[in-house]
C-alpha cells in the first residue's frame, strides 16, 4: 500500500512549500525507520518513491515594518542592491493567470520611509542572499542527492505561489535562482491572489469572525502581568512614552532587523534582547491563544486544506499523469499580514 502511494513522481509549487517539504520528508523517514506495531513488517524504503514536494517558506531579511521612536538605525539604500547571482526574470499573475492584482499592503508600506531612505518592510540584499542560499540547499536535496527535480526550471514540474507583497515575490525569485542556478526551460510565473481573499496568512480583513474573536488581544497582551512591567522597563530605557503604541512585537521586529544587518542598535535593545524576544513570543501566544481552536482553524485552516488537497490529489489513482506539479513552492508567508508560507522560518529564514 505504501509502495503504491509513492509510486508516481510529481513536483509541487516553489515558494511556500520549502519548509513543509522538509518536514514531510523527515516524518516519512522517521516513520520508515521507526519499528512498527507487533506483527507489522518494517518498511523497505528502497521500495518508496517520492511523489511530491511542497515547500513553504518566508521572505528573507527585511527592514522593520514600523520604526521605533528615537531609533537611530540608518537603512541606507545600498542595502537594496541586488546580488548578481540572484537575478532571475519572472512574471506575476493572479490565480487564474490574469493580470497581477493590486497590492494594498505595498502601498501602505511605501507611506513609511525609514531613516536612510528605505521603505518599511523592504527585502534587503542580506535577505536576497539568505533566500538564494535556501534555494541552493533545496537543489542539493532534490536535484543532486535525490534526482527528483530537473536541474533547470521547468514550468511543467514546478508551481510557484506567493502572497502579493513585493518582498515575498523577490524572495521567491532569489530562492528559484539558487534552486535552478538561474537556468530555465520556460517562463517563471508566480501566482498570487487578491488581498481580500488571500489564505497564505491569517486574513483578519477578510474574515469577520476571526477579526471579532481576536479584536483587542494585541493591546490587551501589553497589560498582562509580567509583560506590562517588562515593557515599561524597556520603554523607560529608550525614552519612549508609555502611550505611543510600541509593544514587544515591534521592539523585537526592529531589534532582529538591526542585528541581522549588523546595524548599530539602541543600547537598551541590546541589553534586553533576550527578554524582548521572550516577551514577543508571549505576546504572540496571547494573541493567538492555544485553546482558541476555532480562531486557529480560521487563521491557518484554509492554507492547510490546500496543502492536504495537493497531497490527496497526487495520491489519487484517478489523477492523470502530469495534471499535478511535483513541486509546489509557496513563498512569502507573513504572520503580521504579509506571509509567503510559513513553515521554513526559519521568515524559514527571517521574518
Amino acid at each position: 500500500m505504501i509502495t503504491r502511494v509513492f509510486s508516481v513522481r510529481v513536483w509541487a509549487p516553489v515558494g511556500v512549500l520549502t519548509s513543509l517539504a522538509y518536514c514531510v520528508h523527515q516524518r516519512r523517514v522517521a516513520r520508515a525507520e521507526t519499528p512498527g506495531l507487533p506483527g507489522q513488517r518494517p518498511v523497505d524504503r528502497s521500495l518508496l518513491e517520492l511523489k511530491m514536494v511542497q515547500v513553504v517558506f518566508r521572505h528573507g531579511a527585511r527592514s522593520p515594518l514600523k520604526p521605533l521612536p528615537r531609533e537611530q538605525a540608518e537603512w541606507n539604500l545600498q542595502l537594496l542592491e541586488v546580488p548578481p547571482q540572484t537575478q532571475f526574470d519572472y512574471t506575476v499573475t493572479n490565480l487564474a493567470g490574469g493580470l497581477k492584482p493590486h497590492s494594498p499592503l505595498d502601498s501602505q508600506y511605501r507611506k513609511t520611509v525609514l531613516k536612510g531612505g528605505m521603505f518599511a518592510g523592504q527585502l534587503t540584499n542580506v535577505g536576497m542572499q539568505q533566500m538564494f542560499a535556501l534555494g541552493q540547499r533545496l537543489r542539493k536535496s532534490y536535484v543532486e542527492d535525490i534526482p527528483f527535480l530537473s536541474p533547470t526550471f521547468n514550468p511543467l514540474e514546478v508551481f510557484v505561489r506567493s502572497t502579493n507583497i513585493y518582498r515575498n515575490l523577490e524572495s521567491t525569485r532569489c530562492l528559484l535562482a539558487g534552486l535552478f542556478q538561474s537556468q530555465k526551460e520556460g517562463p517563471i510565473v508566480i501566482h498570487t491572489d487578491e488581498a481580500s481573499s488571500e489564505v497564505l496568512y491569517p486574513n483578519y480583513q477578510n474574515c469577520w469572525s476571526l477579526q471579532e474573536r481576536t479584536r483587542g488581544r494585541r493591546q490587551a497582551a501589553c497589560l498582562q502581568p509580567g509583560i506590562s512591567e517588562d515593557l515599561q522597563k524597556v520603554k523607560e530605557g529608550m525614552g519612549i512614552a508609555s502611550n505611543d503604541g510600541v509593544d514587544f512585537l515591534s521592539l523585537f521586529d526592529n531589534a532582529a532587523a538591526e542585528q541581522v544587518h549588523s546595524l548599530p542598535s539602541c543600547p537598551t535593545l541590546r541589553r534586553f534582547a533576550q527578554m524582548i524576544e521572550q516577551r514577543a513570543v508571549d505576546t504572540a501566544l496571547y494573541i493567538m491563544q492555544r485553546e482558541d481552536r476555532e480562531s486557529l482553524q480560521m487563521a491557518v485552516g484554509p492554507f492547510l486544506h490546500i496543502l492536504e488537497s495537493n497531497l490527496r490529489k497526487v495520491m489519487d489513482p484517478a489523477t492523470a499523469p502530469g495534471k499535478t506539479s511535483a513541486w509546489n513552492l509557496a513563498g512569502g508567508t507573513d504572520w503580521e499580514c504579509d506571509v509567503s508560507w510559513a513553515f521554513a522560518e526559519q521568515s524559514v529564514i527571517y521574518r
